[in-house]
């Protein structure tokens, strides 16, 4: 318990410098690649003070140059910095936009390139969804958690149309991806680290041009579900 308590302090203390890193970096940055590294650092910081070893599968999927809507299931904690820390691309999260006025850590994620979510109301909700469509057009590759939250029970859950209905509102193809053993590692309701590998399979892109309405996208979002049913191993 000792241990667990001081390897969460350091990497709370070692928040620290990335962030303000990132916030210094600010100023001279086209579209967030400091505030990236920073993020991707600390990423890394996360996975090695706890002994989790990442072994990335299909990363010669991603054509460099291109920009993509990253599709995952979300079993962990533990899933956002194997995400950030292992794939091979500039990636951004879409995140709730009450996180960005958490001071100093939601300053560097709102300036840095990374997308919020007004939910306050259908109105506000929608005018987020196209300005983070617009924004993934220009060229942001961005991360969803396909099932909304985390697995209780390690099993894949359904996935939600709110992430394919931003993918085909974007045009941007969907690369899917798999993470295998994150939810031993920490359970929702857990706060016990029990470290081990992790398997993060990236698959083949799937295009979302000419992707329009309801029906279009749930079939969209089933294809893209077995894709990572296909790769994903259950995780009691």
């Amino acid at each position: 318990m000792i241990v667990g308590v001081l390897k969460a302090f350091l990497v709370i203390l070692a928040a620290l410098p990335y962030t303000f890193g990132a916030l210094l970096g600010i100023p001279f940055q086209k579209n967030g690649e400091i505030t990236h590294a920073m993020a991707r650092g600390w990423s890394r910081f996360i996975l090695w003070i706890y002994g989790v070893r990442v072994h990335v599968r299909g990363a010669e999927n991603i054509q460099q140059g291109k920009n993509y809507v990253y599709a995952s299931n979300h079993a962990s904690m533990f899933d956002i910095p194997t995400v950030i820390g292992s794939i091979p691309d500039q990636i951004r999260l879409v995140l709730k936009k009450e996180l960005t006025r958490i001071p100093f850590w939601g300053w560097a994620l709102k300036y840095g390139g990374y997308i919020s979510i007004d939910r306050s109301n259908a109105i506000a909700a929608q005018k987020s969804l196209e300005a983070a469509a617009e924004k993934i057009r220009k060229g942001t590759s961005v991360l969803l958690f396909a099932e909304g939250t985390r697995t209780k029970d390690g099993k894949l859950q359904p996935f939600k149309r709110g992430a394919f209905a931003l993918a085909a509102q974007s045009g941007v193809p969907i690369l899917p991806v798999t993470i295998n053993n994150s939810f031993r590692i920490l359970p929702k309701g857990s706060l016990t680290v029990r470290p081990q590998d992790i398997e993060l399979i990236i698959d083949k892109q799937i295009p979302t041009e000419g992707i329009d309405g309801r029906d279009a996208e749930l079939k969209l979002m089933e294809r893209v579900r077995r894709v990572v049913e296909k790769n994903f191993v259950e995780q009691p």
